[in-house]
């Protein structure tokens, strides 16, 4: 049995199926599902092969990824597909948040530091898949994810629910004063340590899900430090690389 990370107010909608892979040393590469590191493409597909039947419903379910580049673009799932999930051919093209309404479509981001954030609308029946990296914060991908939300679909900011999954925190992810200036106006977005800075992205956007109308009560953090943890999760910094 695969270890998931779950989100408990995700869990409370029978109708929301989700899941945060961990490491696992049962199988290739500990279990990661990224085909664009260099790992042998068919035990990859084997890795997400064994995760499909792991999460399978009594309908099949349509994997969708996408070809992740630190973008703001976004990127609505209109039919039943699969897309990047066999090879990286027919990925979704330079894209960092996939949005849905359509059934039995499971949304998918890879990270290994980045911040992961999902989003569900359960009024609007509406989920959406965030990568949200330094540069994509400054971007404001998941603000702009959540107005693609309600200019598509038809959401309420205070009807969607979000979770932030694990991701660096402040105490590991150092950056220099380059990166840190992007954030200056944002209450408690780093902690200065002599000519470094320590920024903390998770919290940076849930200020960005607070200024565009979600609830407090309706965005759930991790608190999980990918580097902290990288027995369990894959941390690019920790680990020097793929």
């Amino acid at each position: 049995m695969l270890d998931f990370y779950r989100f408990r107010h995700f869990e409370e909608s029978p109708q929301l199926l989700h899941a945060v892979t961990t490491k696992s040393r049962a199988f290739s590469y500990d279990f990661s599902l990224a085909l664009h590191t260099g790992e042998a493409p068919k035990s990859i597909i084997d890795n997400r092969k064994h995760l499909a039947r792991q999460i399978q419903t009594d309908k099949a379910l349509h994997f969708i990824v996408a070809n992740q580049t630190h973008s703001d673009n976004i990127y609505c799932i209109k039919k039943e597909e699969t897309k990047g999930w066999e090879g990286l051919s027919d990925a979704v093209e330079e894209c960092d948040a996939l949005i849905t309404d359509i059934p039995n479509v499971m949304l998918t981001i890879l990270t290994a530091d980045c911040v992961p954030i999902l989003l569900f609308d359960p009024k609007k029946r509406v989920v959406a898949t965030i990568h949200a990296g330094w540069r994509g914060t400054v971007s404001e991908i998941t603000r702009k994810t959540v107005e693609k939300m309600k200019s598509v679909y038809g959401s309420k900011a205070e009807d969607i629910y979000a979770g932030i999954a694990p991701s660096i925190g402040n105490c590991c992810y150092e950056v220099g004063e380059d990166v840190a200036k992007h954030f200056t106006s944002i209450p408690h977005a780093y902690q200065a340590k002599e000519d470094k800075y320590m920024l903390d992205l998770p919290t940076i956007n849930k200020e960005q899900l607070l200024a565009c109308g979600l609830k407090e009560k309706h965005i759930e953090m991790s608190n999980i430090c990918t580097a902290c943890e990288v027995e369990r999760f894959f941390s690019y910094r920790k680990e020097q690389g793929c």
